[in-house]
C-alpha cells in the first residue's frame, strides 16, 4: 500500500475573531498528509493554529524532541495505533500533554482519513466497525456570550436555536447557559425550566455550565432544583481540575455530571473515572488523542460503568470525526454536533461538505471512505494565515 510522502500544517484563520467570546469555529489548524500515489487524509485540533504547526515543524533535538515529519513520512497510515505510540514517545520532552497531545490529535484523525480512502472503507471500520446502526447528535445551543445583551435578549436567541434544531431534526440538544454575573443561582433554575419548557417533553436535554462555581455545594444547589428537568447531563460545573468537587457534586447529584473537556489521554481519563467519578467524560478527540485513543478512552468507560461524550465544537472536520467515533464505540449514547443549520458560522458551514442530514433525530452511518468529507480548497487558499 502507498505510503506517507508528506505532511502539511495549515494554519486557517476566518473572517470574524472571537478574542472576547468562546467561539471555537473562527479558527483551526488542518494536517493534511499525502501519499505516493497523490491521495490525501485530514484532520484537526482544537488548539492555536500557528502553535501547533510550529510544534509539528520544529526540528529534532534528540530521541524525545522529534520532528513529527520524520516519524510520519514513509510510514503505512492503516499503522495509525503504532504510529501513535512513536508519536507520542518522539515528542514526550515537549508534549506529553496539552499542545503535544492536540497535534499528534490531528495527525491521528488524517491517518484514519487517508487509510479508508486507501483500501475504501469509512474510517469507522478501521476502528473496528459499527456498534450501532444509527447515530445520535445532539445540536449544542449557544447564544454567545452575553456583551451587554440582556437575559431577555440571550433567551430569545435561545429559543430560536431551540426551534431551529427541531426543525432540522435533532430531537437532542444542549443548553448552554454561560450567563455568569448576569444571573443568580436562583435564577438561573427558572431560566433552565424555561428552557425545558420551550422545548416540551420527550427532547433530549443537557445543560453547559460553563464552569459557574468554585464549589461542589453551590453546584448541587442548582442541580437539586432542575431535576424535575430531566436533565441528561451537566457539564462543566466546576472549575476543570477540581476532581475532589466532582466527586464530591457526583455523589449527591440527581443528574449525571460529566467533565475532563480539556483532558488528554486515558490516563488523565482515568484520573476523572476514578477520582473524579464522573458519570460522562467528555475530551475533545482533535485535542485528548485523536480517533485511536478516544477508542481506548471507551474501553475504558465500559470498564467503569461510564460513557464518553466528546467535546466537539470546531469545523465539520470534527463533526465528522463526531460521527465515526459514535458508530465505532459502545459507551457513547450522543455526541455533539454544531449545525451549520442552527449556528452561523463560515468555517462550519463551508470548511468541508457533504452535510449529513438528521432525520427524527438520527443520522445514517457513514459510507464513504475515510472521514467521508472534501476540503473546500478555495475557501482554505483564501484564509490560511501562513500564505498571508
Amino acid at each position: 500500500m502507498s505510503k506517507i510522502a508528506a505532511i502539511e500544517v495549515i494554519p486557517i484563520i476566518g473572517p470574524t475573531p472571537a478574542a472576547d467570546d468562546l467561539d471555537g469555529t473562527t479558527d483551526t489548524v488542518i494536517v493534511r498528509l499525502t501519499d505516493e500515489a497523490g491521495r490525501t487524509g485530514i484532520g484537526e485540533t482544537d488548539a492555536p493554529p500557528h502553535v501547533v504547526k510550529a510544534f509539528l515543524e520544529m526540528p529534532t533535538a534528540h530521541l524525545w524532541s522529534r520532528n513529527a515529519a520524520e516519524i510520519v513520512i514513509g510510514a503505512d497510515p492503516l499503522e495509525a495505533s503504532g504510529l501513535w505510540q512513536k508519536l507520542y514517545e518522539g515528542t514526550f520532552w515537549p508534549g506529553r500533554r496539552g499542545l503535544g497531545i492536540h497535534a499528534i490529535s490531528a495527525i491521528d484523525i488524517a491517518l484514519y482519513d487517508l487509510a479508508g480512502k486507501q483500501h475504501g472503507v469509512p474510517a469507522y471500520k478501521l476502528m473496528g466497525g459499527a456498534r450501532r446502526d444509527k447515530l445520535r447528535p445532539y445540536c449544542t445551543i449557544f447564544p454567545g456570550l452575553a456583551h451587554g445583551r440582556s437575559i431577555e435578549a440571550l433567551m430569545t436567541e435561545i429559543g430560536r436555536q431551540f426551534d431551529a434544531a427541531l426543525e432540522s431534526g435533532f430531537r437532542a440538544v444542549k443548553m448552554e447557559v454561560l450567563f455568569y454575573d448576569l444571573v443568580t443561582d436562583r435564577e438561573l433554575v427558572d431560566l433552565i425550566k424555561r428552557g425545558r419548557k420551550m422545548l416540551g417533553a420527550g427532547i433530549l436535554m443537557a445543560v453547559d455550565f460553563g464552569y459557574r462555581w468554585q464549589n461542589w455545594h453551590d453546584a448541587l444547589y442548582v442541580l437539586d432544583r432542575i431535576e424535575e428537568c430531566d436533565i441528561f447531563f451537566a457539564e462543566a460545573t466546576l472549575q476543570h481540575d477540581d476532581l475532589e468537587g466532582h466527586a464530591r457534586l457526583a455523589e449527591r447529584s440527581p443528574i449525571r455530571i460529566g467533565g475532563a473537556e480539556a483532558a488528554a489521554t486515558r490516563w488523565e481519563i482515568q484520573e476523572w473515572l476514578t477520582r473524579g467519578r464522573v458519570g460522562i467524560v467528555q475530551p475533545n478527540i482533535g485535542r485528548g488523542g485523536g480517533l485511536t485513543e478516544i477508542r481506548r478512552i471507551a474501553d475504558l468507560c465500559e470498564l467503569h460503568g461510564a460513557e464518553v461524550v466528546p467535546h466537539g465544537w470546531k469545523t465539520g472536520i470534527t463533526s465528522a470525526v463526531g460521527r465515526h467515533f459514535q458508530a465505532a464505540c459502545g459507551p457513547a449514547p450522543v455526541f455533539e454536533y454544531v449545525s451549520p443549520k442552527v449556528f452561523d458560522s463560515l468555517l462550519r458551514r463551508e470548511l468541508v461538505s457533504p452535510e449529513p442530514n438528521v432525520v427524527d433525530g438520527y443520522m445514517a452511518l457513514p459510507d464513504r471512505p475515510g472521514l467521508g468529507i472534501d476540503l473546500n480548497e478555495e475557501l482554505v487558499d483564501r484564509l490560511r494565515a501562513d500564505k498571508r
